[in-house]
């Protein structure tokens, strides 16, 4: 029934879409506590859709499914279709936007139970599914961009669920206008692709390379990569993410590490026919992606909020993927090295989403047993009490840090392969790339030390439960639990996936795409570098590992005495390098104090003219208005004098003639 797509691709988004609408009518009257059930019921048929979208596309000799459904704006020269299309890149966001979204779909079921704004939870849920699977589905940059905001929507909403909390607003409110400022110039780029060629469509624009110059395509993809900054919180619009954890835990497992913080990736990804025409851009979007990856490493290694540290953690591992596609050039290098970089990528993308979900969803797990209480400082030796958030957390943190045949070991691995192999072939950025590959490495070893910080602070020593907990803690329910161990086994399994079918799929849509580009096709990269990668990363994060275990549970006060002789680093990197303070002083201020000119000069000055120009009028009045007092024996003295005056002109007219 299934073996060609096309025609179901449709209900991948519908069917949570209906889901939502279903809870929003019936969810506060009639669903209430049963919320969840269409929710669930939607997020995994549009799963099970998107696994038999990728056996579809991957038995199609093209490896490609497109299906235009009616003309969406047919206004002259402006043809734009409602149309869905299926690639390998494509199938692989799908499986991890439904599959992981249903798992937590699940856990929310057990998270939010009791909370009054339940079935409201739900639908947004719902809402927020339905427009990512549209937005990876979308075949034209215009219907990309309307799902692409209305994801931004669905993230406000929910970031600000709890809108009577103060920092939940705002932090809705944050995450919201700073996103705004990438998007401003993803819109301009899709103007400015307009101008050009005459259509959005991802086919025409992508195998149309002689209409778009050097310096011109240069600025377009930098334009794209601006939305992409601001949807997956890179330097310098990173700070919005991390008070997004004001929301639900759910919420940052859903839309803040697994899915929608994945949108710039996958744009990045999908428009890597144009990015590597212009090295520059690529070279930007590597250094971007690198420096992020550190500066949130840095910053993660003092948080002592446990859900903080894991939005660092995202930022980093988000810089990791735009790292890879950076050195996706053809710019001197090979077309391998090129599919191997966006592989890379993309396969880092896909098990992240495994482990940094399950992490999230392991936090939230702590929380549900503390009180609320996600401080990493008022509780510890967790591990008896939450032994099924002990391990599966454990599976996770092993995976970010990369430890060996583990999941985020193998797209780690490759990531760094793509960083060597540019810095070997590139031609112009050869040193640029050679810096990235060692900050790269420097950063596995920071990360596994903070995750492993965060696990030995929260699961061992001497165990303290905070008073919110009151006594009696204990491990969360199964609807919980068992998402947790799926998640585990994921991250523990889904590393030997490299092969197939990211491999085949991805580097189909590269071939398609860039076959008329002139470059190499090279040679594969070395085996000498891969070995190199690959020992690097794995010494960095095997020896970070062990110095969290050394500060944290070898050597418990370690850590506080290096802090206090490192106190200047220490306070950086613990107020996040006073980024906040940076803006709100060099930009919020001044815009504010803007505002209040243009409000002042609005009031007194605008405002007096109009009030002027309505006074002349009443000026005049007040001149004339003594002739209209009412009076009736005024009114007809005034008669007679201007008649008597009239008399006298008419007389003098004719005793002294015309010439008078």
């Amino acid at each position: 029934m299934f073996d060609d797509m096309g025609p179901y691709l449709i209900f991948i988004p519908l069917l949570p879409l209906a889901a939502s609408v279903i809870i929003a009518f019936l969810g506060p009257k009639v669903l209430r506590q049963h919320s969840h059930w269409p929710c669930i019921v939607g997020s995994v048929g549009a799963c099970i859709l998107a696994f038999f979208t990728l056996r579809s596309v991957g038995s199609l000799e093209s490896g490609h499914l497109e299906m235009s459904y009616y003309k969406w704006i047919p206004a002259g020269p402006v043809q734009i279709d409602f149309g869905l299309q299926a690639d390998g890149l494509t199938a692989i966001m799908l499986i991890v936007i439904t599959f992981i979204g249903s798992l937590i779909a699940i856990y929310s079921a057990g998270y939010m139970h009791g909370d009054d704004g339940y079935p409201r939870f739900f639908a947004e849920i719902s809402l927020f599914i339905f427009s990512m699977t549209g937005l990876v589905l979308a075949n034209n940059f215009l219907l990309l961009y309307a799902f692409w905001e209305g994801v931004g929507l669905c993230s406000y909403l929910l970031i600000g669920f709890w809108f009577n909390k103060p920092s939940a607003a705002h932090a809705a409110q944050k995450a919201f206008l700073v996103t705004r400022l990438g998007d401003l110039g993803f819109f301009i780029a899709i103007l400015l692709i307009w101008t050009r060629i005459d259509t959005l469509s991802y086919d025409t624009v992508f195998r149309s390379p002689e209409k778009l110059d050097s310096g011109f395509l240069t600025v377009v993809c930098l334009l794209l990569f601006c939305g992409a900054v601001g949807k997956s919180a890179q330097f310098p619009l990173h700070v919005w993410l991390p008070d997004a954890m004001e929301g639900p835990t759910p919420v940052s497992a859903l839309i803040h590490a697994a899915t929608m913080v994945t949108a710039g990736v996958y744009l990045v990804a999908r428009c890597t026919p144009l990015f590597i025409q212009a090295p520059a851009a690529q070279v930007t979007v590597a250094s971007i992606g690198g420096f992020t990856a550190l500066l949130a490493a840095l910053i993660a290694l003092t948080q002592n909020d446990l859900k903080r540290v894991l939005a660092y953690s995202t930022i980093s591992q988000l810089g990791y993927m735009f790292l890879a596609l950076g050195c996706a050039t053809l710019a001197g290098g090979s077309r391998n090295l090129m599919v191997l970089a966006v592989v890379a990528s993309i396969f880092h993308l896909f098990t992240h989403g495994f482990f940094k979900a399950l992490l999230f969803l392991a936090a939230g797990s702590v929380m549900h047993a503390m009180g609320n209480v996600i401080d990493m400082r008022r509780f510890s030796g967790l591990r008896r009490v939450l032994p099924t958030t002990h391990w599966t957390f454990l599976c996770g943190a092993a995976a970010l840090a990369g430890v060996p045949l583990l999941a985020g070991f193998w797209s780690k691995d490759e990531i760094l392969v793509s960083a060597l192999g540019a810095s070997a072939e590139g031609q112009r950025y050869r040193l640029v790339y050679a810096v990235l590959f060692v900050s790269g490495v420097v950063t596995a070893g920071l990360t596994a030390f903070y995750t492993f910080r965060a696990y030995f602070l929260t699961f061992w020593g001497e165990e303290r439960i905070p008073h919110e907990a009151g006594h009696h803690a204990h491990e969360s329910p199964p609807v919980m639990t068992v998402p947790l161990m799926i998640l585990a086994a994921g991250a523990l399994l889904v590393g030997f996936l490299n092969a197939e079918p990211f491999t085949h799929g991805l580097a189909h849509f590269l071939e398609e795409h860039t076959a008329s580009l002139h470059g190499a096709e090279g040679e594969a990269v070395a085996a000498s570098a891969k070995l190199v990668a690959m020992l690097g990363g794995t010494v960095f994060a095997l020896g970070g590992i062990l110095v969290a275990w050394w500060m944290y549970v070898r050597e418990p006060g370690l850590a506080a005495r290096l802090a206090t002789s490192m106190q200047g680093f220490y306070q950086l990197s613990l107020n996040k390098f006073y980024f906040d303070e940076i803006y709100r002083y060099f930009i919020v201020q001044p815009l504010l104090g803007f505002a209040e000119f243009c409000r002042v000069f609005d009031l007194y000055v605008i405002d007096g003219l109009v009030d002027l120009t309505g006074q002349v009028p009443r000026l005049f009045g007040f001149l004339f208005r003594p002739m209209q007092n009412g009076l009736i024996q005024f009114y007809g003295l005034a008669m007679a004098l201007g008649v008597a005056v009239f008399i006298a002109a008419m007389a003098l007219q004719m005793i002294f003639g015309a010439s008078w």
